[in-house]
């Protein structure tokens, strides 16, 4: 039982809470929490105005009161949820960025270097790889550029919208082609509304390739064309796989699609390509293909990179697209993605990695605070141009080795 005086507090707080609702919405129902309701009030009725202005307002009203508000439709009505407390984001030390960066540039020129290095014809192996590191260079800024645009992208549009999000943290990897696993930053705070998840997950891939798309014309210019060995015993060569935009570029700058192989094989030129753009078999060896210079390798890294934050699941930038597109529907298309991703392994085993990770973390989403405010009509062809791109980008088979 509750004292008197409890109660007297308890209904004196719903009044003041009410009567800020009221602005916002004409009620049809209040329903006071409880043990098995976790919230403090429920309201239930239909909003008067704009609802993504109206979450800002009653938010910016409650805040002082340690409340925050909640809108979801339930049962075909627009409902509000008061939650006791509010989000008060902690401070990053962006001196653990700053690190992870200078780490990472380092970890990229050392890759960068291994990508021209070649082992020397008798003793100083050390000294040759020190000299050579500097020539890491152009790929080692060409990606990081790339990379610095993407997920300034993301932290640049989470700062317009007022939500807090941290610098991006680079992952250093020398021992990857890339020296990189990538950078990430995180949201410190659920975003409002469909909007703002929208903005701030395609902000990254648009501004990445606005960078990547130049980098990439530009390394392939300074790029030439040769005929594709076959590795002798013990030696090897590693062939980039092929993406629709990657495609087109090279056929811009070359005037060909690459790599044309020797023999189609008694296929057609369409039969051919579509068989090894999917699974990057049989190898075009003796064929011609372009000998990328770093630089380009930056710029095909970058699409890469794209692609796969493109995939639409879980946390993932696709994920965001898709998540504000199709709401919760999104889950139910999970198990397609995973089974895409399982059978793409057998052409490249990397995809049997993504997919453990997607398995696991394919369920969470950003859901947003207000849950009423959909998207705009312009908002939703950025949706689609992001869904659009993902599919010019993807690149079934990233990398083939071949061993002589």
């Amino acid at each position: 039982m509750l004292s008197a005086e409890t109660q007297l507090l308890n209904q004196t707080d719903e009044n003041s809470y009410t009567h800020l609702i009221a602005r916002e919405m004409r009620i049809e129902d209040i329903t006071v929490g409880s043990a098995r309701q976790p919230f403090l009030v429920r309201y239930r009725g239909e909003l008067y105005g704009d609802s993504a202005e109206a979450y800002d307002r009653l938010a910016e009203s409650l805040r002082p009161l340690n409340v925050t508000p909640l809108f979801r439709i339930e049962e075909g009505r627009h409902t509000i949820l008061l939650m006791q407390g509010v989000i008060n984001p902690s401070r990053s030390n962006p001196w653990v960025n700053v690190l992870l960066f200078v780490l990472t540039l380092m970890s990229m020129i050392f890759s960068g270097a291994l990508q021209s290095f070649q082992m020397p014809a008798q003793g100083g192996l050390l000294e040759s790889l020190l000299s050579s590191i500097w020539s890491g260079l152009p790929f080692a800024v060409s990606l990081l550029a790339i990379l610095l645009a993407h997920e300034f992208g993301h932290y640049l549009a989470g700062r317009y919208h007022r939500t807090h999000v941290t610098l991006p943290y680079f992952i250093p990897f020398p021992l990857s082609p890339f020296g990189t696993l990538g950078a990430f930053i995180q949201l410190k705070e659920p975003p409002r509304n469909r909007r703002v998840l929208l903005d701030i997950g395609v902000a990254g891939p648009l501004a990445g390739l606005v960078v990547a798309i130049p980098v990439l014309l530009l390394g392939l210019s300074l790029s030439e064309l040769s005929v594709i060995e076959i590795p002798g015993p013990g030696q090897g060569i590693q062939l980039e796989g092929n993406s629709v935009l990657y495609l087109l570029s090279k056929y811009l700058v070359f005037g060909q699609l690459l790599p044309t192989p020797e023999s189609y094989g008694g296929l057609s030129p369409a039969a051919y390509w579509i068989r090894y753009f999917f699974t990057g078999q049989p190898l075009p060896l003796g064929g011609v293909d372009v000998m990328i210079h770093p630089v380009a390798f930056a710029g095909w890294a970058g699409l890469l990179v794209t692609a796969l934050n493109l995939i639409p699941a879980g946390q993932l930038d696709g994920g965001h697209l898709l998540y504000v597109l199709l709401g919760r529907r999104v889950r139910s298309l999970l198990p397609f993605i995973l089974v895409a991703l399982v059978l793409l392994g057998f052409v490249w085993s990397g995809w049997w990695l993504w997919a453990l990770i997607i398995f696991f973390l394919g369920r969470l989403h950003a859901e947003p605070l207000d849950q009423i405010t959909q998207l705009d009509p312009p908002r939703k062809v950025v949706a689609a141009l992001g869904l659009i791109i993902f599919f010019l980008v993807f690149t079934p088979v990233p990398l083939v080795i071949a061993m002589g």
